[in-house]
């Protein structure tokens, strides 16, 4: 182990994150963004772990000196375990020797057997050894250089130094954000902007012991935002974390975000949320949940199409939507896993999917009839990355108050930003307090009868609901003849005053 690092002052967020983000500097102008962010992410989880270990190896040694082989045995008790030839300073120590990449693959290898329940799989994407990092003796530079980088005291993410776990998940959520904004179309992949999936959460406001499910999960955000909010409000941690995610690196990003956190009472799956749903309650059906939100793909054209009409969870059984759009497919999927009481869901979609026709107005009309949408929530545009286009939040529950739908217009507030636009802490409380209170608010928000819906064709286009039309103030057309009038005196004056001046400059 390594048992002669110094102490150092405790450090910020901001410190943190600003170190994390200078590391990315090895692979800039060499590898593609949308490479290297794995690399460093899985880099920060082994520093992360490895000062972790180091920092309990330390109080170990303290409390029971020279006697190894307790401290073995107490270390046996923590949430992980890190095999020595793992460890992020076996690896530092080396770093001068060829076969870095190597021998950070085998360091992964060896965490994930030690950790094969929380870990399994993890790394499988992931190699240091590639050639995406060039030639052996580039790519032997650049991780030397990235171990480098990880090495240094700002660094040191002893838990003894930087306090509260979270200090650690929350530079995962900064790392993945930053990344998003910089990988253009394919942040969306992985990552929900931090107010959109706020709202969301407190939308869904999460009670200790909810089973809570994000079938598209991504890195897990919205998840744990859903979590946060329960530890916030009650302190306990009586709560599961259920996500499913297509895309192989993004599922790693998601197990090592819930590790990160400390999220251990969770189960993310790898696979086609709608082509195999993994997330079943037995072999025949599939898992209900209190909470399901998700910001599936915008508009996805391969979605499943060939395979809708036989699917034998009959999650298409209002009907199945067009073969070149799968809004309503993630829609269907997530309404057939909500709980006959306490279900409830909120989900991302472009605004398309308010008013489409044929297949589409067909689905959203059996939606409306049951009683299952509650709330529509439009929302400005520019809020997700790798689309400018507006999006709008969709909430259904399966006990709702009355049968009416609430439409508000939340597309005028927020604070423009210039990549991206923001919803500021104002914005998102006057949409929560508007949903809560469930009234109509003038140029706002609207409460729609099913009657009102049915003569609109089911079609819930926001502005049909909600009129933000402004009256433009009427002109007084006498009081502007009567201001031209006036104006024209007045020039009249100052060109014979003017006239005056020049004569006197000699000038006719």
């Amino acid at each position: 182990m390594n048992d002669t690092l110094s102490t150092i002052a405790p450090v910020s967020q901001d410190d943190i994150n600003a170190a994390v983000w200078a590391a990315c500097d090895t692979f800039r102008g060499t590898v593609d963004p949308s490479i290297y962010k794995d690399f460093v992410l899985t880099m920060l989880f082994l520093k992360y772990v490895s000062d972790v270990w180091q920092d309990h190896y330390d109080d170990y040694k303290k409390q029971y000196g020279d006697h190894p082989e307790l401290i073995e045995e107490m270390l046996k008790n923590e949430r992980f375990v890190l095999p020595a030839r793992a460890s992020f300073y076996a690896l530092y120590n080396r770093r001068h020797s060829p076969g870095n990449g190597e021998r950070i693959d085998k360091a992964l290898d060896a965490i994930e057997d030690a950790n094969i329940t929380k870990l399994r799989d993890v790394f499988q994407d992931i190699s240091f050894n590639s050639n995406k990092l060039g030639d052996e003796q580039q790519k032997n530079d650049i991780l030397r250089h990235l171990l480098e980088d990880f090495a240094k005291p700002a660094l040191d993410l002893r838990p003894s130094r930087v306090g509260q776990l979270d200090v650690i998940g929350n530079a995962y959520e900064f790392l993945i954000k930053n990344f998003a904004s910089t990988s253009g179309k394919k942040a969306g992949e992985f990552y929900t902007p931090p107010e959109v999936s706020t709202l969301m959460a407190r939308l869904m406001a999460p009670q200790e012991g909810d089973e809570i499910c994000d079938p598209t999960c991504g890195s897990g955000s919205l998840l744990m935002k859903c979590g946060r909010l329960i530890r916030q409000n009650t302190g306990s941690r009586k709560y599961a974390l259920y996500g499913q995610e297509a895309i192989g690196s993004t599922w790693a990003l998601a197990k090592m975000n819930m590790f990160l956190h400390g999220e251990d009472n969770h189960r993310i799956e790898w696979g086609d949320t709608i082509r195999n749903p993994k997330l079943l309650d037995g072999k025949a059906s599939l898992k209900h949940f209190d909470i399901v939100v998700a910001n599936p793909p915008f508009s996805l054209e391969k979605w499943g199409f060939d395979g809708a009409d036989a699917d034998k969870f009959s999650r298409f059984r209002r009907g199945v939507p067009p073969r070149t759009k799968g809004d309503y497919a993630f829609i269907l999927h997530m309404i057939e896993t909500m709980k006959t009481g306490t279900g409830r869901m909120a989900v991302v979609v472009p605004h398309g999917v308010l008013f489409r026709g044929a297949a589409e107005g067909r689905i959203r009309q059996r939606l409306i009839e049951e009683n299952l949408l509650d709330v529509v929530i439009g929302l400005p545009e520019k809020l997700f990355y790798g689309t400018g286009i507006p999006a709008a939040v969709l909430v259904f529950r399966k006990n709702k108050a009355d049968d009416k739908v609430l439409f508000i217009d939340a597309s005028r507030d927020f604070e423009a930003g210039k990549n991206q636009n923001l919803l500021r802490e104002a914005d998102l409380q006057r949409i929560l307090t508007t949903a809560a209170a469930r009234q109509s608010v003038d140029k706002y928000a609207y409460l729609a009868s099913p009657a009102e819906i049915a003569e609109n064709d089911f079609n819930l286009n926001i502005p049909r609901y909600v009129d933000t039309f402004e009256e433009e103030a009427e002109i007084d057309l006498m009081a502007v003849r009567r201001e031209r009038e006036q104006l024209k005196g007045e020039l009249a004056r100052l060109e014979a005053q003017m006239s005056v001046y020049l004569k006197e400059l000699g000038y006719e």
